[in-house]
């Protein structure tokens, strides 16, 4: 069966975006920033909370813990793709981390204050879980759509994503706000069992995928056996063909710079939200409902418009906009203030998800085998950036005492990735009047 392009391929691939981007939504955006936000708030002891006897601002321990996470999927994504490539079985990398992204999510169901540390611990391993089996997703892309797919496909995915999380989105949101309904009179278990509804959807719906997919291409030599042993090595080996990639080798740098803003703008707006704006969580949930619902319809647009105007000239226009969010976040204090925002978020955000990725792969050479190592480059630079904006974020607000003064920090990273995208543009030019300019067979490369 012919995999590229095949519509029953492509719908499963997209199929991995629904049953994970539940985690997205309530666990990183939604339901348990507001609950972590809530039951780690004290009158005893403010805002601060103790984490194996050491105090921290509530908020800057689920960052820091979160930046951890990603710190351990950045060094552990070469190691693994580089076995991906070699074994060319990349789909059980994918299976391993959505079982431990959705059995984390289920150990979420016993978080209470009086289990602080089992809470954050199981937070960050569902972070891993679904950060690492994002890798070998996105490895996929190159593999089952042809070049000029890649855009659509990878809007799709981002859309099915949008549309699965809304879906258990709504289903959480019936619990959270109406628990009387169902009997529930414990004022955590509403959200608890949220918790436990993610990592069930996750890894049920995962199965679709799992079934579909393929196994992966293996790329055996047994002269280069022993480096599967050290995963940066190959990640050198990678660099070192990025470096010869003109377009490539200045796509990424702005990528990490922007992707700092978007990564860290996206795990923290529910705190900001809950902490700066006291909106509560009925709120919350609606706000994000709002931005992943206009998501969807970003995705498809900025697909749209990168194929008229080019992707790096959209992808310039979005990080644009992501500066004027950030300036309007800043100086936001109603409820109101912050829901236009989420309009504009929710455009923008998918937009440049699905862009960066499809950008990358379609600056890659085309018929390559070793795809999940070269997205283990892209998920390393995204994973080190999220660890830098996190733990940014998390530093600079308890320095300063105000999240404001963090948000100020991501407005400049946004500006020195759109400075840097300006090298791009006359790059993707000689894209579109060569369509082979990436290509093994290239001596360029």
């Amino acid at each position: 069966m012919e995999i590229k392009n095949n519509k029953k391929t492509i719908n499963a691939w997209a199929m991995f975006d629904w049953a994970n981007s539940s985690y997205n939504l309530v666990i990183t955006s939604t339901i348990f920033p507001a609950y972590y936000t809530a039951i780690t708030t004290t009158k005893e002891h403010g805002d601060k909370v103790f984490f194996f006897g050491k105090s921290f601002v509530n908020t800057a321990l689920s960052n820091y813990a979160l930046a951890a996470a990603y710190l351990v999927i950045a060094v552990l994504t070469p190691f693994l793709t580089s076995v991906a490539d070699y074994r060319g079985n990349k789909k059980i990398f994918i299976q391993l981390f959505t079982w431990i992204g959705a059995l984390a999510c289920c150990g979420l169901y016993f978080f209470k204050l009086d289990t602080l540390e089992l809470g954050v611990i199981c937070f960050a391993i569902a972070a891993i879980g679904y950060c690492g089996g994002i890798v070998f997703y996105n490895s996929y892309l190159p593999e089952i759509a042809t070049i000029d797919q890649q855009d659509s496909v990878s809007a799709k995915g981002f859309t099915y994503g949008y549309v699965g999380s809304v879906i258990l989105q709504i289903i959480c949101f019936v619990f959270v706000l109406s628990p009387k309904t169902f009997g529930i009179t414990d004022g955590t278990f509403p959200a608890r069992l949220s918790f436990l509804l993610v990592g069930l959807w996750w890894i049920g719906f995962a199965q679709i995928p799992f079934k579909v997919l393929p196994k992966g291409s293996p790329n055996f030599d047994k002269l280069k056996q022993q480096k599967v042993q050290n995963g940066f090595q190959e990640l050198q080996k990678v660099w070192r063909q990025v470096k010869a990639m003109p377009l490539l080798k200045r796509f990424l740098p702005a990528f990490f710079f922007y992707s700092i803003g978007v990564q860290t703008i996206m795990l923290v707006a529910a705190n900001f939200g809950e902490k700066e704006l006291h909106l509560g969580t009925s709120s919350l949930i609606t706000i994000i409902l709002i931005i992943q619902l206009v998501a969807i319809g970003g995705a498809t647009l900025m697909s749209k418009l990168s194929e008229k105007y080019g992707n790096v000239l959209i992808l310039m226009v979005v990080v644009v906009l992501w500066i004027l969010v950030c300036l309007a976040a800043y100086f936001i204090t109603t409820a109101a203030q912050f829901y236009g925002l989420a309009v504009v978020v929710g455009l923008v955000m998918g937009g440049i998800q699905s862009l960066s990725r499809s950008t990358y792969s379609k600056f890659l050479p085309q018929n390559i085998p070793d795809t999940a190592s070269f997205f283990s480059f892209y998920d390393v630079t995204e994973k080190v950036a999220i660890v830098a904006g996190l733990f940014g974020f998390g530093f600079i607000e308890e320095l300063t005492g105000n999240m404001r003064n963090s948000i100020l920090f991501l407005t400049i990273l946004f500006i020195v990735g759109l400075i840097l995208l300006f090298s791009l543009r006359m790059g993707e030019k000689n894209i579109s009047r060569n369509p082979e300019f990436y290509s093994l067979e290239n001596p360029e490369y």
